[in-house]
C-alpha cells in the first residue's frame, strides 16, 4: 500500500521549515539522515523521498548534499505553482526539472503541482491540460494538489496573509472540487489523466471527507495518492484510531505518506515549523508509523499488505 515515504514537506519554504532557528539547515539534514535510515531500518523496500522543495532551487539540493541528507533519500521531489504563486511560466516546467537534475543524479518526482481556480475556473482547466501534456513522461510521478479545495473556516498554513494581495486567498482554490462538494470543469480533465497523474491530498485530523474522497478517487481511476501523517498530531487523544481509519481507507491505492509538522512541545520553539530538540524523536516516529502501516517481510524484504494492530 505505501509506495513511499516523504520526510518533511517543502522544507525551504518558511511556511513548513523555520529558517531562522535553522539558517543552513543543517539541523533539518539531521532530521533527514535520521528518518531515512530509521525509515530503511524497518523497511528497505520503502522509497524514500526528500520533502518537496518549493521553491525549486539546485543550490538547496547542494546544500543538502554537503550536509549529507542526499544519501538517506531515494528521491528528490520538487513543487511548482507557476500560475499561482512561482514566478516563472507554466511552460518553463521540463526546464525546471532539468535544474535539478544537473545536481543529482536522484529521480525527480513531482510532489505537488497546482493551478488554483481564484481567478477563473478556465484557467484551472488550462493548467491541468499543459500540466499533463509537459510532465506525464517527463518524470515518474506526479501529484496534482489537491482534489478539494481548503475550506475557507480552516484557514492556511502559510505564510502569506491578506496583506499580500491574492496570495492568501489562493490557497483555498487550488481543487478540483469546490468546498461545497461539486465537481469543478477541471475535474472532467482530470480524469483523462488520472492513471498516468496521481493526486495529493492533506487530510486533517479526523477529517469528514476522507470516505467521500475515496469514492472520488476510485471514480476517477486515480492509482497514485500522496497525503500525510502528522507528528504533532501523534500526541492527540485517539491519534493511533484516526491514522488506522485513513490508512484503511487508502489501501487500494499505491500511497506517498509524507511525515511532518514538529510537535509544539518537542520543538526548539513552539511551532510545527521548528526543528525537534530531539531529532531522533523524529526519525523514531517516522520508524513507527513504517512498521505500523509497511512492515518489511522477513524473506522477501518487500512490503506486506496494510495489517492494522491494536491502538496503543
Amino acid at each position: 500500500m505505501i509506495e513511499a515515504a516523504m520526510i518533511w514537506n517543502e522544507p525551504n519554504n518558511k511556511s513548513h521549515w523555520d529558517p531562522e532557528i535553522d539558517p543552513d539547515w543543517s539541523s533539518f539534514a539531521d532530521h533527514v539522515i535520521r528518518a531515512g535510515n530509521s525509515i530503511a531500518a524497518i523497511n528497505p523496500a520503502i522509497t524514500r523521498v526528500l520533502g518537496g522543495m518549493s521553491p525549486i532551487d539546485p543550490h538547496w539540493v547542494n546544500r543538502m548534499r554537503a550536509h549529507g541528507a542526499l544519501d538517506a533519500v531515494d528521491v528528490i521531489a520538487v513543487h511548482g505553482f507557476p500560475l499561482d504563486w512561482n514566478l516563472w511560466s507554466i511552460h518553463d516546467w521540463p526546464k525546471k526539472i532539468a535544474e535539478i537534475e544537473a545536481v543529482t543524479d536522484k529521480p525527480i518526482w513531482v510532489t505537488e503541482v497546482g493551478v488554483g481556480s481564484f481567478g477563473a475556473e478556465e484557467v484551472q482547466v488550462f493548467g491541468v491540460e499543459k500540466t499533463a501534456e509537459l510532465l506525464i513522461g517527463r518524470v515518474p510521478n506526479i501529484y496534482w494538489y489537491s482534489l478539494y479545495d481548503l475550506p475557507q473556516s480552516w484557514g492556511a498554513t502559510t505564510r502569506h496573509r491578506e496583506a499580500e494581495g491574492s496570495s492568501y486567498y489562493r490557497h483555498f482554490y487550488m481543487g478540483l472540487i469546490r468546498e461545497d462538494g461539486t465537481p469543478k470543469p477541471s475535474l472532467d480533465v482530470y480524469a483523462r489523466h488520472a492513471a498516468d497523474m496521481g493526486l495529493m491530498q492533506w487530510f486533517h485530523f479526523e477529517d469528514p471527507r476522507l470516505d467521500e474522497a475515496v469514492g472520488w478517487l476510485k471514480r476517477l481511476g486515480t492509482r497514485k495518492l500522496r497525503t500525510g501523517l502528522s507528528w504533532a498530531d501523534r500526541f492527540r487523544p485517539n491519534a493511533l484510531d484516526w491514522f488506522d481509519r485513513q490508512m484503511e481507507a487508502l489501501a487500494d491505492f499505491e500511497v506517498t505518506v509524507t511525515f511532518c509538522f514538529t510537535p509544539e512541545h518537542l520543538g526548539v520553539q513552539p511551532h510545527h515549523t521548528s526543528p525537534a530538540r530531539d531529532p531522533q524523536m523524529f526519525a523514531d516516529f517516522c520508524a513507527e508509523m513504517i512498521d505500523r502501516y509497511a512492515p518489511a517481510q522477513a524473506s522477501s524484504g518487500k512490503a506486506t499488505p496494510l495489517k492494522l494492530v491494536a491502538s496503543a
